[in-house]
């Protein structure tokens, strides 16, 4: 479904090329559940910002169902059925939580009971944020959980999450991994997740662990033991600060 060709990507860092991304080739196959960890400062979230357009790459190609996306806009890219949630998301001043979940699904006039649903999925009490706006009344775990929210009523084939734990307290994660589970079960599509979270890592699909820019493991959560004890995902941990 989405395969990646000799994808690199370089910034200029005081004068000089750094390269984030090194030719990177990877392909995602349909339906799964995947997660992609490793250390600090390797590529994760740029990678999940180039498969969503928000990064164009500095050469190689990105194709989504056999079309190549990758000089396509992230609304073009959303047309087609990639979702991102951001590691930190927008606020929207002026709109309502009621009128962001309808815009994400397509359904203009989604009654507000089904749109409760969607708040009630990640540990929210819906009649206390439906009519909400999106703004600074809102904490970053609150909004965090109405994009997962907004997502979810998307249901696209490609979902990208990047660290969606940042932020959030304990209770919430917990929440957060039944969602996981429950959106494995229910969305005909494949769920790709940057996480240092170990609980995440473990009801994946498959684990890519991302170094240097370049993808250096991948495998079932049976090398999870092993990447812990080798400290190839030495950031990857079960706490929260």
């Amino acid at each position: 479904m989405l395969r990646i060709e000799n994808l690199s990507f370089m910034v200029d860092e005081e004068g000089t090329d750094k390269e984030i991304i090194r030719d990177l080739s990877l392909t995602l196959e349909d339906n799964k559940f995947i997660a992609v960890t490793g250390p600090n400062g390797g590529g994760k979230s740029t990678l999940a910002r180039l498969i969503a357009g928000i990064e164009k790459p500095t050469s190689g190609k990105i194709w989504f169902n056999d079309t190549d996306i990758t000089d396509m806009s992230v609304t073009e890219r959303a047309k087609l059925g990639i979702s991102f949630a951001f590691q930190t998301p927008v606020r929207f001043k002026g709109l309502q939580v009621l009128d962001l979940i309808r815009l994400a699904s397509g359904k203009r006039n989604m009654p507000a009971a089904d749109a409760c649903l969607y708040l009630s999925e990640v540990g929210l009490c819906a009649r206390d944020y439906i009519n909400r706006e999106i703004n600074a009344s809102l904490s970053g775990g609150e909004l965090k959980r109405i994009e997962i929210a907004s997502v979810l009523a998307r249901s696209t084939p490609l979902t990208i999450f990047d660290e969606p734990e940042a932020g959030i307290d304990l209770w919430s994660f917990q929440n957060l991994i039944q969602v996981f589970g429950r959106m494995r079960e229910t969305i005909q599509g494949t769920i790709m997740i940057i996480s240092h979270q170990e609980r995440i890592l473990n009801i994946a699909d498959e684990i890519i662990v991302l170094a240097n820019g370049t993808v250096t493991r991948r495998g079932t959560k049976e090398i999870l033991p092993e990447l812990l004890k080798e400290g190839a995902a030495a950031a990857v941990c079960d706490r929260f600060e």
